[in-house]
């Protein structure tokens, strides 16, 4: 059967189903804690891929093999759809993972892409992410499509996740490196920077600070959440009700270091995660 009939053939999903998100470890929090505010209703399935964190310095047929294993572990729970948290894998896996699975599947880089092509006054987009995202050029790509005059300037800032994983989110440490980092994107006049790793929303305040109020910081999970908003109503997939009381509403699994993982999401998300569980995601 061609791939066009069997989307048309299948069965769409239950819209009380969860929705799957997963990231390559803890940074994909930032896009729960932002669907968990402007989707109240849904319920959620999340993976960190803590055990084989980082993503940014892997190869894309490491990143694609990783996120097809957990892709096809989120599917066990019968979601509705999945937000690939990930900018990273979202960048070089999504094109596999969409002739994959026949339900909706969303990224977080071409809700990132549209918002700042909408904010940019003066046609000069900073990117800052992880290598692997810089240099798979996927930011340039998409606001290129958009708008083939605006101009990009990527800049890989790789000590900004073990800075954020160590809860170092306000301290002169993270404020020098940052300054070290944004010093030629300051230089070079944009008006608008994509923080294009769902770890850096975390240090957002110190960016601001650094950048200055006439730069417009482009949060990817908040854009990520509005958009994954419009998918479900699109598909006429968006929970009407909110979940009974203990239904699992918020489910975390993860590939390592699960106590060190609740502790961290606690600080970001302020709903009680008591466990996460521990999966073998090479299993899958």
């Amino acid at each position: 059967m061609a791939e066009t009939e069997r989307r048309q053939n299948r069965t769409l999903p239950d819209r009380d189903a969860p929705i799957g998100v997963f990231d390559s470890g803890v940074g994909g929090l930032t896009v729960v804690r932002e669907i968990m505010r402007q989707i109240p209703n849904e319920k959620i399935i999340y993976f960190g891929d803590t055990a084989r964190v980082p993503y940014g310095n892997k190869s894309r047929k490491t990143v694609t093999r990783f996120s097809q294993q957990i892709v096809r572990f989120l599917r066990t729970f019968q979601v509705k759809t999945i937000v690939v948290a990930c900018n990273t894998a979202s960048a070089y896996a999504m094109e596999a993972l969409e002739q994959d699975i026949d339900i909706p599947i969303i990224g977080v880089v071409k809700p990132g892409a549209r918002a700042a092509v909408s904010a940019t006054g003066n046609g000069r987009i900073g990117v800052i992410a992880t290598e692997a995202t810089i240099g798979s050029q996927i930011y340039t790509k998409y606001i290129q499509e958009l708008n083939q005059n605006i101009s990009i300037y990527g800049k890989a800032c790789p000590l900004f996740v073990p800075l954020v994983e160590e809860g170092l989110w306000e301290d002169p440490v993270t404020d020098e490196i940052a300054r070290r980092y944004l010093t030629e994107l300051i230089d070079i006049d944009i008006d608008t920077l994509i923080l294009g790793c769902t770890h850096y929303p975390l240090i957002r305040s110190t960016l601001g600070k650094i950048m200055g109020e006439r730069v417009t910081l482009v949060n990817p999970a908040y854009e990520t959440a509005r958009e994954l908003r419009e998918l479900l109503i699109r598909h006429g997939l968006l929970r009407e009700e909110p979940p009974a009381l203990g239904s699992n509403r918020y489910q975390f699994y993860i590939s390592d270091k699960a106590d060190k993982f609740v502790h961290f999401a606690n600080s970001i998300i302020k709903y009680g995660i008591l466990s996460a569980k521990t999966v073998n995601i090479e299993a899958y």
